[in-house]
């Protein structure tokens, strides 16, 4: 039987090699391409500023292309397996840093720098950076949707957990493995609706070595975690000896995902979360992002806040800006500032409008918002929240230390008590004028998926994750993406 079941599996060691090669060459060359354009915009914009054209100089360039891929790979960004985006950019924003810091050392010493200015080094980082992390982003998602991407997987227990991994891989094609069976000792754990055509094979776990020897699984996910300390080493040890790569999910739902690493505790295994919530200095750099980029943008905004101030002015009766109260940082109520976009009785013509309108009453309960048109909302106020830009005078609630540009979505006061035992992760951080929820559907999230949202945040908290929310949440105010 069991060799029957993996000669039914479409694999072959020669066509899994292809395919994490395949893997590898289409991330190598999106990173070249994005050093190529980056390099060749810094000159483009030198040129154009100062009218001096730099002097192409050959052997550097190709310095520059070897060091920056040596540490990309140094870096476990080829062939950028199961990597997180958040701990991707990270991880590219380093290696980048690293590889210029190298080859502007190297290019001196030889003596084949060029006349490049550090103006046009710093620009070329910059955009480096900001290319490669687009650009990866952009090369997972169209390649994710051919047979050749990714890696293959078995996963290893066919319960609640085995079944969310499947389901979390499936979603996501995107992280590189590609589950092609599911395997279980119990066999009514295994669901036949799975066992079709194309689907991952089913069967007992002694299938296992097999399918890494005579097919190159690379990855061994061991989904079990309601198995005890002694039986899981078992189960380890025994089917997972020829597997590359083994991933063990845990029995610490609830817990931080991101910044754990492994320690070696005398023999002992332990798990070391980064507990960036109150660490000084990582708070002391969130804080400064936020003042740095708030007085940027309350400065460059000012003419365009004037221009909104007149256009709600004229648009309806009523006062320019809108509070409402929220919740705070360690419980704290303060006052959220915002452009005004609706009607001042807006509550009475919400209350009538879902009285002719009772099938929208769900609607309103799961997202606390109406889509298509609400009669709630004025003609400027349409624009300003398409765009966003009724948020702009929360710059002065983040100046002002109460909101921070990114965290949690402010919630009402009256809302605590939906957020449940979640609360206490909620007031933990400021709340941000961008988050999670914002760069995750924004109006098209249910309230619940809010709530989780913020609860990874709190979780998961440090200056990488801001720092992609951050490029994140550009792409999703200038796509409109959520809004209405």
């Amino acid at each position: 039987m069991q060799a029957s079941a993996t000669r039914a599996l479409p694999l072959a060691r020669a066509a899994t090699t292809r395919r994490r090669l395949s893997t590898f060459s289409a991330l190598l060359l999106t990173d070249v391409a994005a050093l190529a354009l980056a390099t060749s915009g810094a000159l483009v914009a030198r040129y154009l500023w100062t009218g001096e054209a730099a002097e192409p100089r050959q052997f550097a360039g190709a310095l520059m292309m070897t060091v920056f891929v040596v540490v990309f790979g140094a870096f476990g960004l080829y062939p950028g397996i199961a990597l997180n985006p958040v701990d991707e950019f990270r991880r590219v924003l380093k290696a980048t840093t690293l590889a210029y810091l190298l080859a502007i050392g190297g290019s001196y010493l030889i003596k084949e720098a060029g006349e490049y200015s550090r103006l046009t080094v710093v620009a070329a980082w910059f955009l480096t950076v900001v290319l490669t992390t687009v650009m990866r982003s952009v090369t997972r998602t169209v390649c994710c949707k051919f047979s050749w991407w990714g890696v293959t997987a078995v996963v290893m227990g066919a319960g609640r957990t085995g079944h969310l991994v499947m389901e979390i891989l499936r979603r996501h094609p995107e992280l590189g493995l590609r589950p092609v069976a599911l395997l279980d000792d119990d066999a009514g754990r295994l669901p036949m609706t799975m066992h079709r055509p194309g689907g991952p094979m089913l069967g007992s776990l002694e299938l296992a070595p097999a399918l890494a020897k005579h097919h190159g699984v690379q990855y061994a996910i061991v989904a079990m975690p309601g198995v005890s300390s002694r039986e899981l080493s078992a189960i380890v040890h025994k089917y997972t000896h020829c597997f590359p790569h083994v991933l063990i999910i845990p029995d610490l739902f609830g817990m931080s995902s991101l910044w754990v690493s492994a320690k070696d505790l005398g023999g002992m295994l332990g798990l070391e979360v980064n507990q960036s919530l109150i660490q000084p200095l990582a708070r002391l750099t969130k804080r400064t992002l936020d003042l740095a980029v708030g007085v940027t943008v309350a400065v460059v905004t000012v003419p365009l806040q004037a221009l909104i101030y007149a256009a709600v002015r004229v648009s309806s009766p009523g006062p320019v800006l809108f509070g409402q109260q929220r919740v705070g940082m360690d419980g704290e109520i303060f006052t959220a500032w915002k452009f005004r976009t609706m009607v001042t009785n807006a509550d009475e013509v919400l209350a009538a409008h879902l009285a002719e309108h009772p099938e929208l009453v769900a609607q309103w309960n799961a997202y606390r918002k109406l889509r298509g048109r609400d009669p709630r909302v004025t003609w400027v106020g349409r624009w300003l929240r398409k765009t966003s830009l009724d948020e702009l005078p929360q710059i002065w609630n983040v100046l002002g230390g109460h909101m921070s540009l990114i965290g949690p979505r402010p919630i009402m006061v009256g809302e605590s008590e939906q957020y449940g035992g979640g609360i206490d992760l909620y007031c933990k951080v400021r709340p941000g004028i961008t988050g999670l929820w914002q760069i995750s559907g924004r109006a098209n999230t249910t309230f619940q998926a809010r709530v989780e949202f913020d609860e990874y945040y709190v979780r998961n908290w440090s200056v990488w994750l801001d720092l992609w929310i951050l490029a994140k949440t550009v792409k999703t105010v200038l796509l409109a993406e959520g809004a209405y």
